[in-house]
């Protein structure tokens, strides 16, 4: 969110009259755009590094120059470079865009993105993942503005280990909420800090 304030901006503008009230189901579903930021996010920078899959059959790789791949060999996917694969994607991959998710990429390959996993053997718990990731970005949302603190950022590199990190942090955050108290409820906070 630091370094995407158009994206945070839109996300904000989303909850709309809600932003230190309670949000229902219902209005948690219809944020749409948010949905999107969340694909973008594990596309981006998948959670997992990849999976291992086991050859059932022999195979030849296409475009490989021919290479050879025998049954029970062991193949690794790795998340990161599928998700970017060119071929995938009608704009670039290389870009933090949740509108590859709204507007021509909408309809990507079944597994241009599998940060979970994908087909029969995508893990059970990537619904009720994505639903928690959802409520603690909208939650934090309403309290939390991100931003982006070059100055404490060598490069913009992750590390892939078993999950994806960033390789330097630098972010700030404003907090913004309205006093809760009757007789200051009309005074508004902002307070700053920064995170290193």
């Amino acid at each position: 969110m630091s370094k995407h304030s158009r994206v945070q901006a839109k996300i904000k503008a989303g909850l709309g009259d809600n932003k230190n009230n309670r949000l229902t189901i219902e209005q948690l579903d219809s944020l749409v755009y948010l949905d999107c930021v969340l694909e973008e996010t594990f596309r981006f920078i998948p959670p997992d590094a990849g999976t291992v899959h086991t050859l059932t059959v022999d195979h030849r790789l296409p475009g490989s120059g021919g290479v050879q791949l025998h049954k029970g060999d062991e193949i690794f996917i790795q998340f990161h470079n599928l998700s970017r694969d060119k071929r995938c994607w009608k704009t670039d991959p290389q870009l933090f865009s949740p509108e590859h998710f709204q507007g021509e990429d909408r309809d990507l390959h079944l597994y241009g993105v599998i940060s979970f996993g994908g087909g029969h053997r995508q893990r059970i718990e990537q619904d009720l993942a994505r639903f928690e990731v959802k409520i603690i970005t909208v939650r934090m949302m309403q309290y939390v503005t991100f931003g982006d603190d070059r100055s404490n950022v060598i490069t913009d590199e992750y590390l892939q280990r078993l999950t994806t990190m960033p390789k330097n942090v630098g972010v700030t955050l404003s907090f913004d909420w309205k006093w809760r108290y009757e007789d200051i409820s009309s005074t508004w906070f902002r307070h700053s800090i920064i995170c290193v």
